[in-house]
């Protein structure tokens, strides 16, 4: 059965633009695959906590050597890698925080990234163990990030490009909702771009 996840890393709830647009797009899904299985983490207004000194200190311990103790701190890692692997779509909302992903999506990724578990280690560098999947990554900013003028640094969208192909998701598309800040207009205009793309990525049947 098809599965979605989706995380929603807005601390705005319903009101955020980013997480509009996400659910616009797990409909689009859902009404494709109606049977699917849909996960949601709100971590904007339920965050994770942050990887701490058990986490690091199981974490350097052999896997054969790691006591129950160990285990225990791994356990919300191992509880979000299973999420992440018994699904097949992957819709992420963000916000962009002072140039890049907020604290909240971060700490999610400290728990997914995990070293022997979804990425190895070899020879040739990090090769993810995750099977890729179609990857929906929408982006708001109040600021521009695009076009001609004024603009202030994107390190969300090759951040997240790089970090999800660390752990062998590589299909992904990117929508990012701009200049948010700037007025009723900019909102209208950053949501029609928005159809526009949800159009191209998913279009109706």
């Amino acid at each position: 059965m098809p599965a979605i996840l989706a995380i929603d890393a807005s601390p705005r709830g319903p009101a955020s633009h980013s997480g509009q647009v996400g659910r616009m797009v797990v409909e689009r899904l859902l009404r494709r695959s109606p049977g699917a299985r849909l996960i949601v983490r709100p971590i904007g207004v339920e965050p994770l906590p942050h990887i701490d000194a058990a986490y690091a200190a199981a974490m350097e311990t052999p896997e054969a050597r790691r006591t129950v103790a160990d285990r225990q701190a791994l356990a919300r890692s191992e509880a979000l890698i299973a999420e992440l692997e018994a699904t097949d779509r992957l819709v992420i909302a963000t916000p962009m925080h002072n140039f890049t992903v907020p604290s909240t999506l971060k700490a999610w990724i400290d728990h997914v990234v995990r070293a022997h578990r979804s990425f190895a280690l070899t020879p040739q560098g990090k090769q993810g163990l995750l099977a890729d999947r179609p990857t929906y990554v929408i982006v708001s900013a109040g600021g521009v990030v695009s076009g001609e003028g004024p603009r202030q640094p994107d390190f969300v969208t090759p951040y997240l490009r790089h970090v999800l192909a660390v752990i062998g998701i590589h299909d992904v598309q990117v929508q990012m909702l701009e200049g948010l800040v700037r007025g009723p207009d900019a909102v209208q205009a950053a949501e029609r771009s928005a159809r526009a793309w949800l159009d191209r990525q998913l279009p109706e049947e």
